[in-house]
């Protein structure tokens, strides 16, 4: 008999056909984010589980599921939405699919940074509405993005896809990270590794790159946002849970600095309803990997560590190996 798998929503038809080739398939008839009581109640009897980052597994839902369930393959790098530690516990299997998406989120890092700065998304409501009378010399006056300063909140995969792009704009680079960086690495980017503080006093550009941990959750806050020039911008393709919204509705307020774009959110779906009212905010609905090529990637990513699992082998990108030992 196939193992039985539950996919908590639909997926790119490639990724679908072949889950539905490989495994006894139950997947969310919905175009929507499962209740918490559709997912308890979907993960009866399952052998599987390929969730989403919007889809809370926890030690409920892996209790509901009982002891036939032996692996949750994350559609995501990051696994904040898993309680890892009771997964190890429950000797489940939990994997994610790293590296494939760096590339896509970091073309969208640039398209929000080029795009708050140059006013684009305002630009084109003011277009389409009918205003637009000819060429002004005044007319939605944004900012230069070439040889400006950007400083990166994290400089793993993302942020360095983020770098390379950048260098294109000659764009000087800073950065913070907890992990040392080879110096080859600083070379190639003409980067520079510096303490928080300094980094968000120089920067024209502030994009956050780092995965979300008890450590970094607010990594921007009141305190931050003080620190950085009035005329800077910060772009966020990270987690919502890394900026302290209300903070950043303040320092917009005050007008400690210029404007932000933004992918994800604090408290999503739900977005801060002063956000929704400010022109210097671009706002787009957490597409940082959302490119076919890309999602459809991640899709074969998490199915290949279900398929690789069930032949009794350990899944490639295993976050907790030790369960077998």
């Amino acid at each position: 008999m196939k193992p039985r798998v539950f996919v908590t929503r639909k997926l790119p038809p490639a990724v679908m056909e072949f889950l539905e080739k490989m495994f006894d398939l139950t997947c969310n008839p919905y175009d929507r984010v499962l209740s918490r009581q559709e997912l308890l109640d979907g993960v009866s009897g399952i052998d599987g589980l390929l969730p989403l980052l919007t889809d809370r597994i926890d030690a409920e839902l892996m209790d509901r599921a009982g002891d036939r369930l032996k692996i949750i393959a994350n559609y995501a790098v990051g696994y904040n939405n898993i309680d890892l530690e009771a997964a190890t516990a429950c000797r489940i299997a939990v994997t994610n699919t790293p590296g494939v998406l760096t590339d896509t989120t970091a073309d969208l890092t640039m398209a929000l940074l080029l795009g708050v700065a140059r006013r684009i998304t305002e630009s084109d409501a003011y277009t389409r509405s009918g205003k637009y009378q000819g060429w002004a010399p005044l007319l939605f006056l944004g900012t230069d993005v070439h040889l400006k300063t950007l400083g990166l909140m994290g400089f793993g995969r993302i942020g360095m896809a983020v770098a390379k792009r950048a260098a294109g704009f000659d764009m000087r680079i800073l950065y913070t990270n907890d992990c040392q960086v080879d110096p080859e690495v600083d070379k190639q980017f003409n980067a520079r590794c510096l303490d928080k503080e300094t980094l968000l006093k120089a920067s024209d550009f502030i994009s956050i790159h780092v995965p979300l941990t008890p450590q970094t959750h607010h990594l921007m806050g009141a305190r931050e946002f003080s620190l950085m020039k009035p005329t800077a911008y910060i772009i966020n393709t990270s987690r919502g849970e890394v900026i302290d919204e209300q903070a950043l509705v303040e320092a917009l307020k005050k007008g400690q600095i210029a404007g932000a774009a933004l992918d994800v959110y604090e408290h999503e779906p739900e977005i801060h309803p002063a956000l929704l009212e400010m022109p210097n905010v671009l706002l787009l609905p957490h597409i940082g990997s959302a490119s076919l090529e890309t999602r459809t990637k991640m899709g074969m990513i998490a199915a290949r560590n279900l398929e690789v699992f069930f032949k009794g082998e350990i899944p490639p990108n295993c976050l907790n190996p030790r369960i077998f030992s």
